[in-house]
């Protein structure tokens, strides 16, 4: 299967680019045993809290009891504005930080019991992330950015490379392979940042405010793309964004305010069409 991957949080957080043995890792993580016959669900997160200064005077809680869920093949838009937690929520979902209460399942594994190794193998093998700034390692080509998750995933060479040429053509960037960031304009960044966000086949797909540094007509294309990748190879994917026209048009919309789910309805995806 072409799409099969996923962007380590290793890969956006300079100081975790470790080699890790992702296999042994997540093969030892906590497991929910109550598994039935309905679709487990990807993310399941109940009573979600999220506090600073604990204890402290100024005591600050951002996060107040969120309950979500998101199945499989799922195109799930969480929006809000500045100031609403979505930002704090998306470091939850993405395993960047740990709540300060409630319960959080990703794919059968309980975040919650898992020790710090076991959450980088978390998100280099079951999320790929895609962030409004790209992320890209400079003076690295394109072709060796997608690679980047394969090789901490311990995906031998040639297996990598292939890959990741298979994604980049995906991306309509297989022409651009061997160019680096600086060579490359900001819709042509995001591509090759969704092409290494699929390098591992990840269970879910991320992506923070994906559209943000772009204009309306490259976060058109980089919207398409995203549908592709939920119609055509059924990935599971959460928007983090404040456009609410861009959030329409996916599943199911969840709107954010002063740290609380205030809102949850369909959207325009919910039908299987657009507009």
């Amino acid at each position: 299967m072409l799409l099969a991957a996923r962007l380590p949080a290793e890969i956006c957080l300079a100081e975790e680019c470790k080699m890790v043995d992702v296999k042994n890792a997540v093969e030892s993580l906590p497991r929910d045993e109550g598994r039935t016959s309905l679709p487990e669900p990807i993310i399941r997160m109940r009573g979600i809290t999220k506090r600073y200064y604990i204890g402290e005077p100024n005591e600050l809680e951002i996060l107040h009891g969120i309950d979500l869920t998101v199945y499989p093949g799922e195109f799930v838009a969480i929006v809000g504005e500045s100031g609403s937690g979505k930002s704090t929520l998306m470091n939850i979902i993405g395993v960047l930080d740990r709540p300060t209460g409630g319960s959080y399942m990703l794919d059968g594994v309980d975040v919650q019991r898992a020790k710090d190794r076991e959450l980088s193998a978390i998100r280099n093998k079951k999320i790929g992330f895609v962030f409004q700034t790209y992320n890209l390692i400079g003076r690295q080509s394109a072709q060796k950015n997608v690679e980047l998750p394969m090789l901490y995933a311990g995906t031998s060479a040639r297996q990598r490379s292939q890959r990741a040429r298979e994604l980049l053509d995906m991306v309509d960037m297989g022409d651009r392979a061997k160019h680096q960031p600086n060579e490359l304009s900001g819709g042509q960044k995001q591509r090759v940042a969704i092409a290494r966000a699929m390098a591992n086949n990840p269970a879910l797909l991320l992506a923070d405010e994906p559209t943000g540094a772009l204009d309306s007509q490259t976060s058109r294309t980089v919207m398409d793309l995203f549908h592709e990748l939920h119609q055509k190879y059924g990935m599971t994917i959460v928007l983090i964004t404040h456009n609410a026209e861009l959030a329409e048009e996916c599943q199911r919309v969840l709107t954010l305010r002063d740290g609380m789910v205030i809102r949850e309805r369909k959207g325009a995806g919910a039908d299987g069409h657009l507009g």
